[in-house]
């Protein structure tokens, strides 16, 4: 249920309506929008009476929320949420570049792909510190060092870097180095690194479920906002299929699902759902067609010596052209009438 107060409702009504939606044992959610509040019920374990707190003074609507997710729905908010690092906006439009190596292997390899992506367009950088690999005998990553590698790429480039967390333990760390914390495919249902990255203060991103449908990958963003943390970034990276010529299939049509769902903006990793380098500008050229909010792109210098993902990353010639075309598809939408409400008519 959804509780839309009038413009002229007073901070005293506020509260009582908020009191009574806990006195009647739900959790009261406010939501601030852009001319008045709204405030959200939650902890209810089945349908909620609307018609006992429209009677409560400040009370505009009684919304029924259909979808099992609230807080991420649009229901709950219909404008897009933007998401602000070091001035860097997700979700405004877009597409937002985010590129760098899988996994950061020194500081020498971290700051020359940082800076080449940089000139391309790059807003974010990205790279691995802490990498979850199938096999034990693989670079599992440098761990501290590679965070503090982070830490000096952002001194020396000005942009925001995003890190893989993998586990409660290393979250404190991984979140005092990293501009966005990211959640991966394989701890995305993962609950209490769920629940603790809404108690972080910094932007998640989470990334989908290799074999997770859109309502489970919805309903773990939700467990990150009922804790507190409203900054989410959702991430499609390709789901698990039969097929052989890819490493996963990129599921673009949960681009436009999403968006209709949920006001949490959302970007494409093309790169994972690739595993192969010569796949992945012509994804991300699609990703942007479908309005994604931004691209996570792997760029590796030398890519045939990565000790991860060598195959899937581009070089940073390949990503210079791919910042080149999709500026200019992203462009052509819009100066034709295709972008943003006109899409969604």
């Amino acid at each position: 249920m959804l509780l839309v107060m009038h413009k002229e409702a007073t901070d005293e009504q506020i509260d009582s309506v908020m009191s009574t939606v806990t006195e009647n044992g739900y959790t009261p959610h406010p939501i601030p929008g852009g001319e008045r509040l709204s405030i959200g019920i939650l902890n209810n374990k089945g349908p909620v009476d609307g018609s006992k707190f429209l009677a409560l003074k400040g009370v505009k609507e009684a919304i029924p929320v259909t979808r099992p997710y609230k807080l991420v729905s649009r229901e709950f908010k219909g404008e897009d949420t933007v998401i602000t690092v070091s001035g860097v906006n997700i979700g405004n439009g877009g597409p937002t570049l985010i590129a760098g190596p899988c996994a950061i292997e020194s500081e020498a390899q971290a700051l020359t792909i940082a800076e080449r992506v940089q000139e391309s367009g790059a807003h974010i950088f990205r790279g691995g510190a802490f990498k979850p690999r199938t096999s034990p005998y693989s670079f599992q990553g440098l761990g501290l060092e590679g965070l503090e590698i982070l830490s000096r790429v952002r001194e020396k480039t000005g942009m925001p870097v995003v890190t893989e967390v993998l586990d409660y333990e290393n979250f404190d760390m991984v979140e005092q180095y990293a501009d966005i914390v990211q959640i991966g495919t394989r701890n995305m249902q993962n609950f209490s690194l769920l629940r603790r990255a809404g108690l972080c203060k910094k932007p998640i991103l989470l990334k989908r479920g290799f074999a997770a449908t859109i309502d489970e990958w919805l309903m773990a963003a939700e467990y990150i906002l009922a804790e507190g943390n409203a900054q989410v970034v959702l991430c499609e990276r390709g789901v698990r299929t039969f097929v052989n010529h890819s490493r996963n299939t990129l599921d673009l049509s949960a681009v436009p699902v999403v968006k209709r769902e949920s006001h949490l903006p959302i970007i494409v990793d093309p790169s994972h759902a690739a595993g192969r380098r010569d796949q992945v500008i012509p994804l991300s050229r699609a990703a942007v067609a479908v309005e994604a909010d931004g691209l996570m792109v792997e760029v590796h210098n030398a890519p045939e010596k990565a000790l991860s993902d060598g195959p899937q990353s581009l070089y940073p010639e390949q990503f210079h052209l791919l910042c080149r075309q999709v500026q200019a598809i992203h462009g052509n939408l819009h100066e034709n009438g295709f972008g943003g409400d006109a899409v969604s008519a």
